[in-house]
């Protein structure tokens, strides 16, 4: 079974025949460890699903990484100015263990788009729960204190502190790692 049509599943009904179109339009690819899956400037416009494997997307500002987002297993990501707009990313999209992916091209999808109305409705329902994931993210980096994002960041992935290095979680929470190693300390 195609794990990223699975997952289009959870946001609603897919004929027969759009699975089928689903299933022509992806790919399955397997990445190793540090190899990247978009680099800053780029426009490698996919939506992917990690079926197995770890990702960050993070920008260097100033000689240093900072971490946009982690994503796991059965996560569906991709850079939204590439996927969404066809413009250069501001992010690099790297691999943090090896990585299985299934992923549609932005070309395939927006003609999924165009000729499926189930697809649109899918589609519009995946990029509401982005935007949601976006907004607690800003709101959580501006009025929670770093304990907190550190308790968020657990409860919404608690394999993160067995997966990821304790600098990229530090860089993701916005703090310097020894602050994070008092948080972790308590």
């Amino acid at each position: 079974m195609n794990a990223f049509l699975t997952y289009l599943k959870k946001y609603g009904y897919i004929s027969d025949e759009l699975e089928e179109a689903i299933n022509q339009r992806t790919k399955r690819v397997v990445r190793q460890k540090g190899d990247y899956f978009l680099k800053q400037g780029q426009v490698v416009s996919s939506l992917f699903l990690i079926e197995q494997g770890l990702i960050r997307a993070f920008y260097v500002h100033q000689g240093r990484e900072i971490n946009l987002w982690f994503g796991f297993e059965n996560y569906v990501l991709g850079s939204i100015l590439p996927v969404y707009f066809n413009e250069p990313s501001f992010e690099n999209i790297q691999f943090l263990e090896e990585t299985t992916l299934v992923y549609i091209s932005s070309s395939d999808l927006n003609e999924l788009y165009d000729s499926y109305s189930e697809m649109n409705l899918i589609g519009r329902k995946m990029a509401e729960e982005i935007c949601k994931i976006l907004e607690k993210r800003a709101l959580s980096l501006q009025i929670e204190s770093a304990e907190e994002r550190y308790k968020t960041l657990l409860a919404s992935d608690p394999e993160a502190i067995h997966r990821i290095s304790l600098g990229n979680i530090a860089s993701y929470l916005g703090i310097a790692q020894e602050t994070l190693s008092r948080i972790r300390g308590k």
